[in-house]
This record gives structure tokens, C-alpha cells and sequence, in this order.
């Protein structure tokens, strides 16, 4: 009967040092091979089963993560955030990291990270590269408006946007010849930027696995399409939240907390988070209220008690009480009615 062993490893961009360990914490073997598909193949292979692995969260995990599984009995992804102790030891290398995340495993102390499924992170990729081509285009479009600036050329600031009147502004300007060259420059850029988000867009929002969920999102009044594919894709499976404080947690919208004895600190927001579904999630706090009475009335009594930047918080915080009641029950929204109302 083959032991049960235990490997860690320790993944970087061209190596990935392992280590195989026993129950009882044997050093079975360690070594070093190459981050390539078909190393990697090979030595899995040629692994005695059963065993199991593990590795830290990184850049690189994703695809390994996913060419492993099919070799081990379970592969596990550690919490970096929660794997510090391994980089504060007195003695740190490739081979005592591995070492270190095998013995976590061994002993079941891995502080575990949620890995959405690979069809997820495919179109999630997707999303953030789709925001990615949106940051280009609007820096684009700043960089047109400020050589109209630079050059003292009046303009629309809306109607700049718009085709025929991009045209008509540049039979009229009177600026040097390398002026209007990169105005055209820049134009092609923020168009070509807008057109490439625009098809990203239609094409996640027309994928058979986001369709209904993200119709059902955006019955939310208030919630658009970005933030419905947002939260789908950043949160992965409702069901890995237990409660809605958790979910706001990980969208980075509670504070950060120093507690010793009897003293408490709270500071600003944390900045162990969710960055991407964060900035959409404060971005729609601030336009909801607009379209969505009961989101106002959430604002309104929120500033009283304090700030603008605080109202909007609570405003997100609602928000994603809103979202995860909607994506965990599967139904669209529909606004609980108090008694006798």
C-alpha cells in the first residue's frame, strides 16, 4: 500500500522548487525543475501515488494549478497575505519555502484561498483585460483634449467625442503641423481603444454561462452591466461567502482593524482586497442612488452622520448586500416590502 505523500511547491516565474514529505515529516525527495509544460508532465508522472500538493498564490499559479490536478489526489492553493511567516524566517530560499509549505500541508495549517473554476478565470481575464483597454482609451482621450488645450484651440468638451464634429474642429484649427498630426494620432488610438473594449464587452455579455445571471444582477435598480459582470466573475461562486460582512471584506469596503487589549484602532479601508471589483463597486455607489429610491434614502441618512466618502461606502456595502442576495437565490430582485406597507 503506497503512503500518502505531501509536496510543496514553490513556484516562480522559470523554476519551481518542490519538496515530498511524508505523515510524519520525511524528507522523501526535493528537487528544482523548469517551469515548462512538459517538465512538469514528466516529472508528475513519474510520481509515485498517492499525493498531494500545494503552492502559494502567485502570477504563476494559475496554469500550474491547472496542470497538476489531473495527477494529484488534491491540489491547494495557499493565502499569501497569510503565508508571511514563511518570508519572515531567518532562513529563506527556494528549497525551505517548499519545505515549509509541505509541512503546512502535512499538517492541515495551509491557510487555503478560493480558485474559481478554469472556464471562469478564462472570461475573467477577459474582464480585466477588457478594463485594461478602457484605461487606455480614456488616458487617449484626456492626452487629445489636453493638445487642444496646450494649443489654445477652443472645443466642446461633449461634442468633441462625436465624429462630425471631430472633423469640422480639425478643418479649423490653426496649430503647428506636429500638433495635428498627433491629434490624429491620439483620435485613432481612443477610437480603436473603444471599439476593442466594446467588442470585449458584447462578447462576455453574449457567453451562455454569464447571460442569465447577469440579467438577473442587473434587475438591481442601479446595477449596469459592468458591475453585474464584475461582481459575477470577481466573486467566482456566491456560496464561498458565509455572510455579507465576508463579501464586503473581500471587496475591500470595511475598515482595517488594530486590536490589542483593551485599545482599538480602526483605520481606512484595508488594501487586502479585491482591487478590481473594489473600484466598481464604489464607482456604481456613487451613480446608484440616482436610479434606486431605497440606495438615496441609504445615502442620505449615511451623510448625515458623516462624510460624502462614507456615505458612498455604505452605499457599496448595501450594494453588495443587494448582489449576493440576487446571485445566491438565483431570482431576480424584488424590494422586501415592510408590513402593512
Amino acid at each position: 500500500m503506497n503512503t500518502l505523500q505531501y509536496i510543496g511547491f514553490d513556484v516562480h516565474k522559470k523554476s519551481i522548487s518542490y519538496c515530498v514529505k511524508v505523515g510524519d515529516g520525511t524528507v522523501m525527495a526535493e528537487g528544482k525543475i523548469r517551469a515548462r509544460r512538459e517538465e512538469l508532465t514528466a516529472w508528475a508522472q513519474g510520481q509515485p501515488q498517492p499525493w498531494v500538493g500545494a503552492l502559494e498564490a502567485t502570477l504563476f499559479t494559475g496554469w500550474i494549478y491547472d496542470h497538476l490536478r489531473p495527477y494529484a489526489q488534491q491540489i491547494r492553493v495557499g493565502h499569501p497575505a497569510m503565508m508571511r511567516a514563511i518570508t519572515a524566517a531567518k532562513k529563506k530560499n527556494d528549497q525551505v519555502d517548499a519545505q515549509k509549505i509541505a509541512d503546512l500541508l502535512r499538517c492541515d495549517l495551509l491557510p487555503e484561498c478560493y480558485i474559481a473554476p478554469q472556464p471562469l478565470r478564462e472570461l475573467r481575464r477577459v474582464l480585466r483585460y477588457r478594463n485594461l483597454v478602457v484605461r487606455q482609451a480614456v488616458s487617449m482621450g484626456n492626452r487629445l483634449s489636453g493638445l487642444l488645450m496646450e494649443t489654445g484651440t477652443p472645443y466642446h468638451q461633449r461634442r468633441l467625442w462625436g465624429r462630425r464634429y471631430y472633423e469640422q474642429l480639425l478643418t479649423t484649427l490653426e496649430v503647428p503641423e506636429s500638433v495635428r498630426e498627433l491629434l490624429q494620432l491620439s483620435r485613432s488610438s481612443w477610437e480603436m481603444f473603444q471599439g476593442m473594449q466594446k467588442r470585449l464587452l458584447r462578447e462576455l455579455l453574449a457567453h451562455p454561462q454569464l447571460q442569465a445571471r447577469v440579467e438577473r444582477l442587473q434587475s438591481i435598480p442601479g446595477v449596469g452591466v459592468v458591475t453585474a459582470l464584475t461582481w459575477a466573475l470577481e466573486v467566482g461562486e456566491p456560496s464561498r461567502f458565509t455572510s455579507i460582512a465576508q463579501a464586503c471584506s473581500y471587496a475591500g469596503l470595511t475598515p482595517a482593524q488594530r486590536q490589542s487589549a483593551d485599545r482599538e484602532h480602526r483605520g481606512p479601508i484595508s488594501k487586502q482586497r479585491n482591487r478590481h471589483l473594489q473600484t466598481v463597486l464604489i464607482e456604481a455607489a456613487k451613480l446608484a442612488p440616482r436610479w434606486n429610491p431605497q440606495l438615496a434614502a441609504v445615502h442620505d441618512r449615511a451623510l448625515q452622520r458623516g462624510n460624502r466618502n462614507r456615505a458612498t461606502l455604505v452605499v457599496a456595502r448595501k450594494l453588495v448586500a443587494y448582489l449576493l442576495a440576487v446571485d445566491r437565490s438565483g431570482r431576480a430582485f424584488q424590494l422586501r416590502t415592510q408590513p402593512g406597507s
